[in-house]
């Protein structure tokens, strides 16, 4: 049996996303539908000892007309890079694995890019080597696939690359049509992720933040924390 996993990229993504990654025999990006603002797209979660805050990527919208995922560009005009490694090493620089995992982002982030998807799929790769998760990805947009309904276009892409199942987030109950999924002959299941409680600095434990979180805290051993599996 394959698998398939389509999702939007977003930026350095919170745990479940790597779940599903390392479940995943074909992870599709899905990077030619329109934008969402407000989103996940361009920005995530970290720790701070005075609660959760924001890590977000400026981006150009106005006048652009509704862009796709893989069109939005970065508002490189504000010192946002910067901003965040500084915000990093301040919540994070007491963690075990610190180093370990800000030399790579201070890499990735002291380049100047141009469209948010680049930024996400390298810090996706980035995080994606520390978990040691092998999974290949690709992008919706360079499939030959139409663009048929929501659901429609899913079931497309399972049969593209002959998964009989398809592992789909828990939000996405709210819009999936279950019965294209069972004429196809392609077996639907929803994630349900059980968010694991780990080790972190800043007292009371916070779900739900960037992948970083994890890692900054628990090295290597993040994978098994994620996964539930060596």
């Amino acid at each position: 049996m394959a698998t398939g996993v389509i999702l939007q990229p977003s930026y350095i993504p919170w745990r479940g996303v790597f779940d599903l990654i390392h479940d995943a025999d074909v992870f599709v990006f899905y990077d030619d539908v329109q934008y969402d603002k407000n989103s996940w797209r361009n920005r995530n979660r970290i720790k701070t000892p005075q609660g959760w805050q924001w890590l977000t990527v400026p981006v150009l919208l106005k006048g652009r007309n509704f862009p796709l995922n893989k069109d939005v560009e970065i508002n490189n005009d504000l010192p946002w890079a910067s901003k965040q490694l500084k915000s990093l090493a301040q919540n994070y620089r007491a963690a075990p694995h610190f180093q370990d995992v800000i030399d790579g982002l201070e890499n990735i982030l002291a380049r100047e890019w141009k469209f948010l998807i680049d930024l996400n799929m390298e810090c996706i790769s980035f995080l994606k080597r520390l978990l040691e998760l092998e999974t290949s990805i690709c992008f919706a947009s360079e499939l030959d696939v139409p663009k048929v309904g929501k659901t429609e276009r899913l079931v497309e892409i399972c049969r593209h690359f002959g998964a009989d199942s398809f592992l789909e987030g828990d939000a996405g109950k709210s819009y999936i049509d279950e019965s294209l999924f069972i004429n196809a002959g392609v077996t639907l299941e929803y994630q349900h992720y059980h968010h694991p409680e780990y080790q972190q600095l800043h007292g009371e434990f916070i779900p739900y933040l960037s992948v970083v979180d994890v890692l900054f805290n628990h090295g290597k051993e993040s994978r098994r924390i994620i996964t539930g599996q060596p």
